[in-house]
Parts: C-alpha cells; sequence; structure tokens
C-alpha cells in the first residue's frame, strides 16, 4: 500500500461556525487535502484551504491524527488535522470541478458531516 499524507483545515469564525466544503463526490469535510512531496504538512494546509475556500491561513496547533486503510485506492493514508485561521482572502470556489460548496455551518452540523471525530469535532479544540 501506498503511504499518503492528508492534511485538514479545522477553522472557526466569530460566532464558532466551522468552514466545511463539499467535494464533487458529495462528502462534505472540513478543507483540506493530499500533502505533495515537496512541501510540509503545513504548507500543504496552506495551498490545500486557498485552492478549495480563496481564503489564506494562518496555521496553529495539530489538533488530531487519523489513520486509515483505503484499500479501494490502495492508499495507507495518514489525516493530520490542524487548527488554522482565516488571515486574509474571499471566498470563493477556486476549482469547481473539485469543490461545489462552501459554507460556515454551526459545530452540531460539523460533527454530523464529520463523522471522523467520533467525539465530535469541537473536542478538537
Amino acid at each position: 500500500m501506498e503511504e499518503v499524507k492528508v492534511v485538514y483545515a479545522l477553522i472557526k469564525n466569530v460566532d464558532y461556525h466551522i468552514l466545511m466544503v463539499h467535494n464533487h463526490e458529495g462528502h462534505w469535510s472540513l478543507p483540506g487535502g493530499k500533502v505533495e512531496t515537496d512541501e510540509t504538512l503545513i504548507e500543504a494546509t496552506i495551498r490545500e484551504v486557498h485552492e478549495e475556500t480563496g481564503y489564506l491561513v494562518e496555521v496553529g496547533k495539530l489538533l488530531a491524527v487519523n489513520e486509515s486503510k483505503l484499500t479501494s485506492r490502495n492508499h495507507h493514508a495518514l489525516f493530520f488535522t490542524f487548527e488554522a485561521q482565516v488571515i486574509s482572502g474571499v471566498e470563493e470556489i477556486a476549482l469547481p470541478d473539485e469543490i461545489t460548496n462552501i459554507e460556515w455551518v454551526p459545530i452540531e452540523i460539523a460533527n454530523s458531516r464529520m463523522p471522523y471525530y467520533r467525539e465530535g469535532i469541537d473536542k478538537l479544540y
């Protein structure tokens, strides 16, 4: 199996709503994606958030590390979730072939859309 590193950014606004993206496969997630071979986890987080949402973020602490065997893709995936803050940019779907919607949602909705965090997204921060 090929090892793949994936980063996510947990971004909340002043109302404690969480930024989520909806992809072309019909799934909601935190902004993020695959780490390229020439970049750090932090660099990948900044790039992925900007590509998917139009926002430039400052990446904070590492909140969670998870792993999964994605047998359909022959991948052993390591998922790194970082805290992040929007520092500039304008919300836009820059990659419409990958992202179909961007939403700021209450924590309860974020928890229901992201069942990967068993204790809930709110327990990450």
